[in-house]
This record gives C-alpha cells, sequence and structure tokens, in this order.
C-alpha cells in the first residue's frame, strides 16, 4: 500500500472539474493509496479556488484513517501583527490536528523575510512543510540558493520540495528558464539536488506531477540511480487534481529498478516516519 503525499481535494483550476471527497477516496482504493495528504491552498497565485485549510481539516478529521492533514496561511495575512500571530494561527491548527504545513505556494522569494515567518512557526512546531517552487511563485536561483539558506536557518523543518523550479535542478546544466518549464534532455550529472539531499537532512521531496516525473525519467537510467541514493528523503506522491487526468507516477515507480528498501522507503515508509500515519 502507499501514501500520496500531495493531492488536492476541491477545485483546483476552472479549466478542470472539482475532485470530490469521494472520487479521491475511490481513486485511492483502485491504487491501492492507504493513505493521502489533502494539501490547502490560500495564496491568489495558487490556483483558480481557494482550497481553505477548515475545509481540509474537517476532510481529515471524517476520514482520520485515509487522509493526513495539513494547514496552510498566505504570509500577507494578518502581517501587521507580527510573527507572533503567525505562530497563534498555526498553533490553533495544529491544536485541531495538523501535523504539517502547505503548500507553500505564494508570489515571492523562496527566502523573503515574510515567508521566513512562517517557516519560523514551523521550526519551532517542528512541521514538515510542502514548498512550490516555479518562476512565480517561491521563486529562486537556478542554484537554490534561497532553499539552502532557509535549509541551515530552520533545520528542525522537513521541506518537501516540488514543482518545475525545484526539480529542474536534478541536472548540472539548469538554466532560469528550466525553472519554469519541464526540460526533457538529458541530465548533466553533479545538479544541485543530489548535493542538497548529501548535505542536508531536513530536504526532502515529493515525486508528484509532471515536474518530477519529467526530471526522473529524462534520463532514466539517472533517474533510477536517482531514486535509489536519495531513497531516504522521497516520498512517493500524484498530484491527481480532477478526474480525468492521467497519472504515470504508479508505472515509473512501478519500473522504476529499486531494492526493497529504497521500494519500501518511497512508497509509505518515509511518510509514515515524517507524519506518524
Amino acid at each position: 500500500m502507499l501514501i500520496d503525499t500531495h493531492v488536492p481535494v476541491g477545485r483546483v483550476w476552472d479549466t478542470y472539474e472539482p475532485m470530490t471527497a469521494q472520487i479521491m477516496l475511490d481513486w485511492m482504493d483502485a491504487h491501492e493509496i492507504e493513505m493521502a495528504v489533502p494539501l490547502p491552498l490560500e495564496s491568489p497565485e495558487s490556483a483558480s479556488y481557494y482550497i481553505p485549510t477548515g475545509d481540509m481539516l474537517a476532510l481529515c478529521a471524517a476520514h482520520p484513517d485515509r487522509f493526513i492533514p495539513f494547514c496552510v496561511v498566505d504570509p500577507r495575512m494578518s502581517v501587521a501583527r507580527g510573527r507572533q500571530s503567525f505562530r497563534s494561527i498555526i498553533g490553533s491548527y495544529v491544536d485541531q490536528g495538523a501535523i504539517g504545513f502547505g503548500e507553500v505556494k505564494v508570489g515571492m522569494p523562496m527566502a523573503d523575510p515574510r515567508l521566513q515567518v512562517i517557516y519560523e512557526a514551523c521550526d519551532d512546531l517542528r512541521l514538515p512543510l510542502v514548498f512550490h517552487i516555479d518562476n512565480v511563485r517561491c521563486t529562486d536561483t537556478p542554484r537554490l540558493d534561497g532553499l539552502e539558506a532557509m535549509l541551515r536557518t530552520y533545520p528542525n523543518v522537513k521541506f518537501i520540495g516540488h514543482a518545475p523550479g525545484f526539480w529542474s535542478a536534478i541536472s548540472a546544466d539548469v538554466t532560469e528558464a528550466d525553472m519554469g518549464g519541464y526540460p526533457k534532455r538529458p541530465v548533466v550529472p553533479g545538479g544541485r539536488l543530489d548535493t542538497l539531499f548529501a548535505t542536508y537532512a531536513n530536504l526532502y521531496a515529493d515525486l508528484s506531477a509532471g515536474s518530477a516525473h519529467t526530471a526522473i525519467t529524462r534520463d532514466w537510467a539517472f533517474g533510477q540511480a536517482f531514486l535509489e541514493r536519495n531513497h531516504r528523503q522521497l516520498l512517493f506522491a500524484t498530484d491527481y487534481l480532477h478526474p480525468t487526468q492521467e497519472v504515470p507516477q504508479f508505472d515509473m515507480f512501478a519500473a522504476a529498478d529499486l531494492s526493497d528498501v529504497a521500494r519500501a522507503a518511497i512508497g509509505g515508509a518515509n511518510a509514515r516516519g515524517l507524519f506518524g500515519a
């Protein structure tokens, strides 16, 4: 059985039909997914519609054996009240059952001081945090310098990477343009992701969406080796957004030549360790 660490329940984009709880549960059953993390979205840059934390906490409370509760707060909310207000808000969600934070998908740099108030609260509360990097949201350099600074500054936060700007750094020749797209050329070894995984035990990544799938499969021999050597910090995930979506992660994961230890870790053991699921 798998744990999917990145799904939405609700309507994300205006071009897609909404994802209902029942559709998600039926899909999970069909694909042998034991539990999933339904991530709220509360920033205007994140989607066409908001998916409120309160709705996701209620969903998780109704299905505690299937869904793992996360919370999110836009750093521009209540900013005039200072950092203690964010600690209080996030702490109140923890009191309601939240065990993680995200998806952080906001239109500002990854190391923006306003976001660091959020990281500080998560560091204090020991919350894992899912973040989205591209050329609009949580922006960074191709070397992921902002992310690295945050990994050093907030060691109690398990930062979970996602999206094109993160996954394009699998290759040493990553460009600014790559951070907003899905490069398909062969990987140049020595990419920043391998270095960051080796250096920072608090960095994780989920295998969701076209960004992770493209990164792993664009150079299949390299991708399989990448999964094996970084298996302690990788999480199975899909980002299954709408009912007619094709999800290539299942075939990718099944086809990968991995040790039993790596397959078990990525498929669910790492998530259990992070989330206590």
